[in-house]
């Protein structure tokens, strides 16, 4: 047998092909993903010999006559004798850890995996099949962008797939996409970047037009790693960079929250916490040790996958947010995040979410309400970001935005106030239909230095001020602010973080246990009514 060796094409390393079918296609030496094929990437995706390809649509192969150097009609077929594919793309019904999924992948080997009315008809027939079918649709692509040799019929399939996705989005279908370098143009503006969870491979390249139009055009140097999955997970575009070698695991935990579990949880005994000062609470709730949402996440949730970026601008450090579950029970949770060190809390923002953080967390709040997911939110902040970056983002109206939407949400949606709950910041991830707060957390309209500086003009009188706020969890349980009080161990969360994440995961159970049979109408009604009712004396009493 013939002993073959392949050249990395970045470290420029020997790979004996053996091994580097063994990797995926992936450089042992420097983790370069190569390209593979379409026939490779099913392999590697679905469960074996699941795959159920699609009959080949029929489209309009010519539309223009086109020619350049040679007319189109040779180029397609040049590519079918090179590739062995009809088209640039194929699709089709499998499965991924055994759950269905409806699945299409490109082939940048078949004339630069481009967008034409063959490919656009079969992005649109998965899409309506997996709508049909209630089975979520994922994506594979690689691609130069919309084919020019078709023209604006070419052009029209961009708008033919997003309508497409917009089905899905009405049936309440998921939708994955797993970005693979190259993905521009046409594609990018299109299902690449309209599907609900968006990962992608380390280094893959994505964006509308590529680095030399845009050096062309704007005639200025771009920055190291532009465009590259690095970059755009900063800038808030993708979810997740996943390795080649992990796709198919990650695949399965996203696809398997689409399937939601009703589980009987047993109820949890009322906690009464203990008289105690004020200060002494506000001191406890910041103690470095306290843990996290990332280490809550890891500790009653199975699978926890985090998700990135509001699509917009940027990702917030501020807010850790993905899907997980929680004994069996398929979640999207979202929660500020702290960090303990100096340095994790510098990067972090020490809690304190910008817009992009608050965008985030309302993009997937709004994912959860389609996949009928239940929304679990952790609050642990002294309140929003407040400098001048934020402002000119629209800090306000992200807050704002947030709670307008959690008030719509058909979901139950269960807060606890973990740490901080500080203003603004907090409530934007606490319209809740069930409010409960750990024994040594605070929440308030202020935090009692600000309250002090304001109003005693010194922030010395910061015990002052949060006794006269009444800041504790005993006086928010006795003004309904809160609907229960989760137990701490002895000393505090942050002397045993595994008990208390026990405790807390026994109370957030109970309160879903509440909710889950309730319609999507009654917990609008019910969150709706219990917001309604504060300040009003005769509400408040009922």
């Amino acid at each position: 047998m013939e002993e073959r060796w392949i050249r990395c094409r970045r470290c420029q390393a020997m790979i004996h092909h053996r091994r580097f079918g063994r990797a995926l296609g992936v450089c042992p030496e420097c983790g370069c993903h190569h390209p593979v094929t379409a026939g490779q990437r099913v392999e590697q995706l679905l469960d074996p010999g699941s795959f159920r390809p699609f009959e080949t649509p029929e489209v309009v192969e010519d539309p223009l006559g086109f020619v350049d150097a040679v007319p189109y009609p040779e180029r397609i077929a040049a590519a079918r004798t090179a590739t062995g594919l009809h088209e640039a793309a194929v699709g089709g019904r499998g499965t991924i850890g055994g759950r269905p999924v409806v699945l299409v992948v490109m082939d940048f080997r078949f004339l630069g995996g481009s967008l034409g009315a063959a490919v656009g008809e079969l992005v649109t027939l998965a899409a309506e099949t997996a709508a049909a079918e209630r089975a979520p649709l994922v994506t594979v692509t690689a691609s130069g962008g919309a084919r020019m040799q078709e023209g604006v019929i070419a052009l029209m399939q961009m708008a033919k797939t997003a309508q497409a996705f917009a089905g899905l989005d009405a049936a309440g279908v998921l939708s994955v996409s797993v970005i693979a370098d190259p993905t521009f143009g046409g594609v990018a503006a299109s299902f690449a970047t309209l599907a609900d969870v968006i990962l992608i491979e380390p280094g893959a390249r994505l964006g509308f037009a590529g680095p030399r139009v845009i050096q062309q055009t704007i005639r200025q140097e771009l920055p190291e790693g532009f465009q590259t999955a690095e970059f755009l997970l900063e800038h808030g575009m993708v979810d997740a960079i996943v390795p080649r070698s992990g796709l198919r695991a990650t695949l399965s935990s996203v696809v398997s929250a689409s399937s939601g579990v009703l589980l009987d949880f047993e109820a949890v005994a009322p906690f009464i916490p203990p008289s105690r000062e004020p200060w002494d609470v506000v001191r406890l709730a910041r103690e470095t040790g306290r843990p996290t949402t990332a280490d809550y996440a890891g500790l009653i949730l199975d699978d926890f996958l985090r998700l990135h970026g509001d699509r917009v601008f940027g990702d917030s450090p501020s807010i850790v947010a993905g899907i997980g579950r929680l004994d069996g029970l398929p979640l999207m949770l979202i929660g500020h995040q702290k960090g303990h060190t100096t340095r994790d809390r510098t990067a972090s923002n020490f809690g304190m979410p910008s817009p992009e953080g608050y965008r985030m967390a309302a993009r997937l709040m709004r994912l959860a309400d389609k996949l009928g997911l239940p929304v679990l939110t952790l609050v642990d902040t002294p309140g929003a970001y407040p400098g001048l970056s934020a402002e000119e983002r629209g800090q306000a109206l992200a807050i704002a935005e947030s709670q307008r939407l959690m008030a719509q949400l058909t979901v139950p949606v269960v807060t606890v106030v973990t740490g901080e709950g500080g203003s603004g910041g907090a409530l934007a991830l606490a319209v809740a239909n069930r409010v409960l707060i750990s024994a040594n957390a605070w929440y308030s309209v202020i935090t009692p230095e600000g309250c002090a500086s304001i109003l005693w003009k010194s922030a010395a009188e910061a015990p002052r001020a949060a006794a006269a706020l009444k800041v504790e969890a005993g006086e928010l349980l006795r003004l309904r602010v809160v609907d229960a009080v989760v137990e701490e161990p002895d000393g505090g969360a942050h002397t045993d973080p595994a008990k208390a994440a026990a405790l807390l995961g026994a109370a957030v159970r109970a309160a879903f246990a509440e909710l889950l049979p309730l319609s999507g109408p009654e917990l609008v009604r019910q969150r709706r009514d219990r917001f309604r009712r504060f300040g009003v004396p005769e509400l408040t009493r009922r």
